[in-house]
């Protein structure tokens, strides 16, 4: 069940009050209900213009997309892309590099060409008795080869052994505590469960049908039963948290990167049909197992009143102000609560915000990132948001609510995801020996 913000009574007037109520709002606009305020909930339909190429750090971070080997880039990147932040005021000592991209001249010479030297290097890596985990983690933040991901992902959230004589042996006792855990808390008679537990299992049985509504995949009667017992043993197992609106969408990736390995070609032709029980048992095991792997480093986001959450709404705010003064200042002249559209973004992990093909590329970095993720967080966000920085700051609150609640990513290609990692990376680079701007 959701977890309520604190305090009831108060007056508007009361900053703390205030705060809890844009809480509670936030959280209820989670449950399905309309956003708090007179304001119209219709979608734009204003397509955001590409960049001409995709912004890579030093380290050559780029995913590497297996359909487009072959594709060339093509053309001279101007450096105009619609709503780029590139002009506002540095914010360092640095005139030249704070908002700036990385030249877009050595970027686009020879994209592809290291393709096939990144995945020898993740095979030499995965080739090791035991896998040098660091070593991955450097690998992974740029993207994981689709088919690798399986294997990687487990290693990378602690999940499977690095050690390779004990890894089939690990997987093979978790999957079938996973499959115990089951039979104990999902497989009884309501009469055997407590009432908030029989609340609990129906708000999961609920939210199971809109879970990635737009991904016909996930209607499936079988992924619904699957995602509804994976979260329930979870839930039952982290009684701190029990069950969170938002969490649903949590396990939506470990989802399609372990049923890759036993189902081919793309989603939208898949069918539950071609797995044995077998197959689905270890693959919502490894979903269970991963999920849990990875909420470990961020409890307390999911805890009453949701206090992680909070912070890192709290230290985005913060950040923005440093990076764009006048997109910070617009917003706090309108009213608008970072709250407001931040909550969902860090409750989701941005699953809600971007076009579900580029999430699994989106949680390379995730997982990449580990116990370090909730603060890079922050910095994906801010990345994210200043991404329209021109476009928000002609807006008023109304047309920032609207424009916030469907952002025009419905067209999102993979230079579009790596610009906003590699500006997040930038600023994490340039901040993270000087934090004291975030400080809680």
């Amino acid at each position: 069940m959701s977890s309520g913000g604190g305090g009831g009574g108060g007056s508007p007037n009361n900053s703390e009050w205030r705060f809890n109520q844009t809480l509670r709002n936030v959280q209820g606009m989670l449950k399905g209900r309309s956003f708090p305020g007179k304001v119209m909930l219709t979608r734009r339909s204003e397509p955001i213009s590409p960049p001409e190429y995709s912004p890579r750090s030093e380290n050559d971070r780029y995913e590497y997309e297996q359909n487009e080997g072959s594709q060339e880039v093509e053309g001279q990147a101007s450096g105009n892309t619609t709503d780029n932040i590139s002009s506002k005021k540095p914010i360092s000592p640095s005139t030249s590099s704070v908002n700036s991209l990385p030249d877009a001249q050595g970027l686009v010479s020879g994209a592809r060409a290291t393709d096939s030297a990144r995945i020898t290097k993740f095979t030499n890596e995965l080739s090791r008795p035991a896998v040098i985990l660091d070593k991955l983690r450097e690998l992974s933040w740029s993207g994981v080869p689709p088919y690798m991901r399986p294997n990687i992902w487990r290693l990378l959230l602690g999940y499977a052994p690095p050690n390779a004589d004990r890894r089939e042996g690990v997987l093979t006792r978790k999957r079938l505590e996973y499959v115990e855990c089951v039979s104990q808390y999902y497989d009884i008679p309501d009469t055997e469960r407590s009432d908030e537990e029989i609340t609990m299992l129906r708000q999961i049985a609920v939210d199971c049908p809109r879970t990635v509504p737009d991904v016909t995949f996930f209607q499936d009667p079988q992924i619904q039963k699957s995602l509804e017992r994976i979260l329930y043993t979870w839930a039952i197992r982290h009684p701190a948290s029990g069950y969170v609106q938002g969490i649903n969408d949590l396990v939506t990736p470990f989802l399609i990167v372990f049923l890759s390995e036993h189902l081919e070609g793309n989603m939208d032709t898949w069918s539950m049909e071609n797995l044995s029980l077998q197959d689905v048992s270890n693959i919502e095991a490894d979903c269970y197992w991963c999920l849990s792997k990875f909420l470990d480093g961020m409890q307390d986001h999911y805890t009453f009143a949701q206090p992680g959450i909070q912070r890192l709404v709290f230290r985005l705010k913060e950040l923005v102000h440093r990076i764009d003064e006048p997109l910070s200042k617009h917003i706090e002249e309108q009213g608008l609560e970072f709250l407001q559209f931040a909550f969902r973004w860090f409750n989701c992990l941005l699953i809600r915000e971007v076009p579900f093909h580029l999430v699994t590329r989106l949680w390379d970095t995730y997982l990449a990132e580990g116990d370090y993720l909730p603060d890079f967080l922050v910095y994906i966000s801010a990345s994210f948001l200043l991404t329209w920085s021109e476009k928000l700051q002609k807006l008023d609150f109304q047309e920032m609510v609207m424009f916030l609640q469907h952002l025009p990513t419905r067209n999102w290609a993979h230079h579009e995801l790596e610009m906003v990692l590699s500006r997040a990376y930038m600023w994490h680079t340039m901040f993270k020996s000087s934090p004291s701007h975030l400080a809680n």
